[in-house]
This record gives structure tokens, sequence and C-alpha cells, in this order.
């Protein structure tokens, strides 16, 4: 009973600690969110007029650079909190392919949705695979190498405002988004916030001891 006492206490402990880190995080990186969410608002404002073919093409580049930089911070992170092995790949691939998805085409998806907008589900890791998955492991065995968290975070939280913005504006079908702009704003700013810390900060520590890391967490 002793030991389970024990156990317990320290599972608790760890849960504050991550707690208070993901709190932490999300409440430093709101003010850089939401500048990103006013650029795209911007962007939304001079692009309006742009056929769903061509901001489609442009989702399809950004979406690609967006999660290559993910792959770079977040195995850089874990790299950096001495991870190591398989799993550096396993983390850092999820990390950038699944929550790099969850923030460009998820919620921008369901956000559309939620406005009336007839949206489609266009997986990117699937239908550009050949794409997509190369770019994830280019940042995997970049960051495996020499880890970083610096510059990349911000190109990162830039990078998701604006490939969820042509991902509604591409995939949104005829919905007039100039008169939804605050909605928008707020389905740009709820895409990007929580995802982009889960992915280069929250999601790799889970996987790592408290203290254990051997570079500074600079972003």
């Amino acid at each position: 009973m002793k030991h389970i006492n024990e156990y317990v206490n320290v599972f608790r402990m760890r849960a504050r600690e991550r707690t208070k880190l993901i709190t932490k995080e999300l409440l430093s990186h709101a003010p850089f969110t939401f500048f990103g969410a006013v650029t795209g608002i911007v962007i939304m404002l001079l692009t309006v007029h742009l056929s769903p073919n061509i901001s489609e093409r442009i989702f399809c580049t950004l979406h690609p650079i967006h999660v290559v930089l993910s792959a770079i911070v977040t195995t850089g992170m874990y790299r950096l909190h001495r991870g190591k092995g398989v799993s550096v790949f396993l983390i850092g691939y999820i990390g950038a392919v699944g929550i790099a998805t969850i923030s460009d085409i998820l919620f921008p998806y369901f956000g559309g949705i939620l406005l009336g907008a007839e949206m489609e589900l266009h997986l990117g890791f699937i239908e550009e695979w050949w794409l997509v998955n190369p770019l994830a492991v280019l940042g995997i065995l970049i960051a495996y190498w020499k880890p970083t968290t610096e510059f990349p975070h911000a190109g990162h939280v830039l990078l998701s405002t604006w490939a969820s913005l042509f991902y509604l504006m591409a995939f949104g079908g005829t919905a007039n988004w100039a008169l939804f702009l605050p909605f928008v704003f707020v389905i740009l700013f709820i895409s990007v916030w929580f995802p982009c810390c889960l992915s280069d900060i929250i999601f790799p520590l889970l996987f790592v001891k408290t203290g254990n890391s051997n570079g500074s967490n600079n972003r």
C-alpha cells in the first residue's frame, strides 16, 4: 500500500507539472497567435476574390512547408530533452503530420461546417502523400542531427494560420467568407493556438522526464 501511495503521489506531482506547463505555454503564445490570426484576416481581405483552384494550390504549398517546420520543432524539442531511438521518429511524425492535419485541415473544416459552408475534406498526408510524408521525414532527420526550437516555431504559427485560411477558401464551396470575418478570426485562432503549442512543445515533452534536458527551450 505504501508503494502504491508513493506512485500516486508521483503521478499527481507530474500531472500538476504538466498542467502548469500547458497553461504557461498556451498563455505565452496567445498574443503571437492573435497576431497571426490578424494577418490571416488581412490576407483574406486581399485575396477573397481568388478562385478555389488558386487557393487550393496555395494551401497545398503552405501545408507541406508547415509539416516540415513542425517536424523540425517537435523533433528538436524531444531531442533537446534527450529523446533518442525510434521514438524520435514516431513522436516527430505524429507531432508534425498528425497535429498539422488537425490544425490546417480538421479545425477549419469543422469550423466552416459550423458556419454553414459546404466544406470538402482534403487530407494532405493521404492525397499528397508523396510530398507531405517525405517532408515530415526530412524535418525529423534535420532535427535529429541538429535539434533546435528557435525560429521554426514562429514560422510554424504563421504558416499554420495561413494554411488554415486557404483551406477555408479552397474547400469551402461558394461561401462568401468576407461576410464571416469575425468568425473566421475565431476559427484561425483556435486552429493554430492549441495545436501548434501541442505539436511544438507539449506533445514531445509528454514523453520525457521532468528536468531531463540538455538544451534550452528558446523559441
